[in-house]
């Protein structure tokens, strides 16, 4: 379920989130970052009763949306995460109600990247573009304002004006091929699944990071301005010349409305092509399209001119609640630690 404001019946108006005490934008949705834990099923007893227990403490995914205008710490994140450095933040989830007034703050600890998601690109497309995330958290603590009061700080950035993005909007290159009739690209994601090691002593988890898994990449281009892809197909796949050396490199651009400036900037590293299908006619019957897929070793993003000019700074909001450096956390998180940062030898897996 969305992240609430508290028990009484606001509506929820907007979504922000702050990294490492700074703000970092506004967010479109959020939702999870609760505690549960396993119920664990004891063997049947002399009572003829299946007695139960907890195990460890867990926090769910927080997943959020946003688009262009967060903060640079935000999109360093993601890139240092795609970059296999595998950065942990502190931060927290704001909520405010219908009348901009901050209802809750959900505070996470450690948070590591688990999942990013870019927007399908169609050439006829009217939507917004918008990123998804997902952080999985060590721990998280709740803090909800029982007062209704925030500062006009607060209010301003959760409401300030992000930069028009659009799906219709993006240009993509690869090495040798040509690109300029490509009309659609399916949704991209970057999954980084982490393990969870059980803490004896204070009944939580501890979170690692394993490795990135990248999604291929298909395309849909005009068919009669397929022949680059056509024999990129025929020499890799049918005649088998598909080393390292015959793969292509190529960037897909995000860009703003008026084609001018690059939001953001996927680089695309050892694509492979290993399916191209033609598709049906459209219903004019006139254009025939044809579905390139390929798989790809790595992705690093650029940000050039998606980072907001709202400072950064996000003023503190009166919650009628406990600090959350006076809350009874587990020792390991005790004192809302700094994120830790751990080596981690780098794996990657190609999903195909």
């Amino acid at each position: 379920m969305p992240i609430t404001g508290n028990s009484r019946n606001y509506l929820t108006s907007g979504y922000g989130i702050e990294l490492d005490g700074l703000f970092g934008g506004s967010l479109y949705s959020a939702e999870g970052g609760d505690a549960t834990a396993d119920v664990v099923a004891e063997k049947i007893g002399p009572d003829g009763i299946i007695h139960k227990h907890l195990a460890g403490v867990k926090y769910e995914d927080i997943a959020i949306e946003c688009g262009t205008g967060m903060s640079k710490g935000f999109y360093e994140w993601i890139a240092k995460t795609l970059e296999l450095t595998f950065p942990r933040k502190n931060g927290a989830i704001i909520t405010t109600g219908s009348n901009n007034q901050t209802m809750s703050r959900l505070e996470f600890y450690n948070g590591l990247i688990s999942e990013i998601g870019f927007p399908a690109l169609d050439a006829a497309s009217k939507d917004a573009g918008k990123l998804t995330i997902k952080i999985v958290p060590e721990t998280t603590r709740d803090q909800r304002n029982q007062t209704g009061t925030a500062s006009a700080s607060t209010s301003s950035q959760l409401g300030s004006i992000q930069q028009r993005w659009l799906c219709s909007n993006f240009r993509l290159q690869i090495a040798g091929l040509d690109c300029t009739r490509v009309n659609r690209i399916e949704a991209l994601s970057i999954q980084q699944p982490v393990v969870a090691n059980l803490l004896g002593e204070s009944r939580g988890y501890q979170t690692e990071a394993s490795h990135l898994d990248f999604s291929n990449v298909a395309i849909t281009l005009t068919d009669s301005q397929a022949q680059s892809f056509y024999d990129w197909h025929e020499d890799f796949v049918i005649k088998g010349n598909n080393g390292q050396a015959m793969e292509k490199n190529g960037t897909l651009e995000f860009l703003t409305s008026d084609l001018k400036e690059v939001i953001f900037r996927l680089t695309l590293s050892n694509l492979g092509i290993f399916r191209l299908a033609r598709e049906p006619l459209d219903r004019s019957g006139n254009i025939r399209r044809v579905r390139a897929e390929m798989y790809c070793n790595k992705m690093t993003l650029e940000y050039p001119s998606a980072v907001s000019g709202v400072s950064p700074v996000i003023a503190t909001t009166e919650i009628n609640a406990v600090k959350a450096s006076e809350l009874p956390l587990p020792s390991a998180f005790a004192g809302a630690p700094a994120p830790r940062t751990t080596t981690v030898a780098a794996s990657l897996r190609f999903r195909t």
